[in-house]
């Protein structure tokens, strides 16, 4: 979760380029330039060392800006340790340090030199600080991962059933072994619908937010889901059009001058899962939710091609969204407007 850094007074600059088995780091102070970089195990132990060789240099934790990449998972245990340590820590979009390294016209690149551009981009930038989510984000997201991975594999077992049975000698074994493995997806993806449910119900916010989300037709329990823990509840978009940036659904102008003129596009920045989910939301929402069908049918009746308006639909859905947990309001689908509780 991102929060707004209100403290500028920062002392130490660290820059943390994370691996799996390794954690490579470099630091600078104020107006100086980066030290040479270090190089720890991606352990408990080497997490302490390094917080002790950080505070060697600055005792005062909170004076300490942290930088870390949020590439795949390697960075989520020490982003924790360290915050839970005090640190102030920041987490920033890969791309971000990639064109902030094109900037400096930097050709190489190593852990080390990535450490110590990740510093100075710290001293120069101070990003949002992140702050480690609720325990129920960890509980949802690992299930609904989860949930999809054995979707896969079920279809991609049911593609095997189907290939099996056009040949014209059939091994009843084979096919009672698949079919035996296809039932055991069918309860294995039904508990895992379950525990989400019990989960979401564990937590007065969180399943506050999940029962005003279900209250747009169009988005169901898995959907409120991957709503909630993408955003994590919405904590991490301030205004709705971060939101949508987040999702990746707001339409990127590419001009310049008069000779570049390219349609608007979405592009493939932005959280996927999230934009697949609200992307599959808007399917049911164009046949069951009037104000997002007629939406859809205004575009469609403007020339819109199909794609294009069933992204618009998921944006809209996005707004609401945003808006039925923010305000605290389930959503009036007759009316297209929120119910106003006394």
């Amino acid at each position: 979760m991102q929060r707004d850094g209100s403290q500028n007074d920062y002392q130490l600059f660290v820059g943390i380029d994370v691996a799996a088995l390794t954690v490579t780091a470099a630091w600078l102070l104020t107006h100086a330039k980066p030290t040479a970089a270090i190089t720890l195990p991606q352990t408990p132990e080497g997490h302490c060392q390094l917080a002790e060789r950080l505070l060697a240099v600055c005792p005062t934790a909170a004076e300490v800006l942290v930088v870390i990449e949020a590439t795949g998972s390697y960075w989520m245990r020490l982003a924790t340790f360290l915050a839970l340590k005090g640190f102030a820590v920041s987490v920033v979009n890969p791309a971000q340090s990639h064109y902030f390294a094109r900037a400096l016209l930097k050709r190489s690149k190593s852990d080390a030199l990535d450490a110590q551009t990740l510093a100075q981009l710290a001293a120069a930038l101070q990003p949002g600080l992140w702050q480690p989510p609720p325990e129920i984000y960890y509980q949802l997201q690992q299930r609904l991962q989860h949930r999809d991975a054995l979707l896969q594999q079920r279809q991609q077992l049911h593609n095997q059933l189907h290939a099996l049975r056009q040949f014209p000698l059939v091994v009843a074994a084979v096919q009672a072994s698949l079919e035996q493995l296809s039932h055991t997806f069918d309860e294995q993806i039904a508990q895992m619908e379950a525990q989400l449910e019990a989960l979401l119900a564990q937590d007065s916010l969180w399943h506050q937010a999940a029962t005003k989300l279900r209250t747009i037709k169009g988005i169901g329990s898995v959907t409120a889901g991957w709503v909630l823990v993408s955003t994590l509840n919405f904590g991490c978009c301030a205004t709705v059009e971060a939101a949508v940036a987040y999702a990746g659904l707001a339409p990127r102008s590419h001009r310049s001058g008069t000779s570049l003129h390219r349609p608007e596009r979405i592009g493939h920045a932005g959280n996927a899962r999230l934009r697949t989910a609200l992307y599959m939301a808007s399917l049911s929402a164009i046949r069951c939710n009037q104000q997002i069908k007629s939406f859809y049918q205004r575009l469609r009746a403007a020339g819109k091609p199909a794609k294009v308006a069933l992204c618009a639909a998921a944006r809209k859905l996005l707004h609401i969204a945003w808006a039925v947990v923010k305000t605290d309001t389930p959503f009036d689908a007759e009316h297209g407007r929120l119910v106003c509780l006394q």
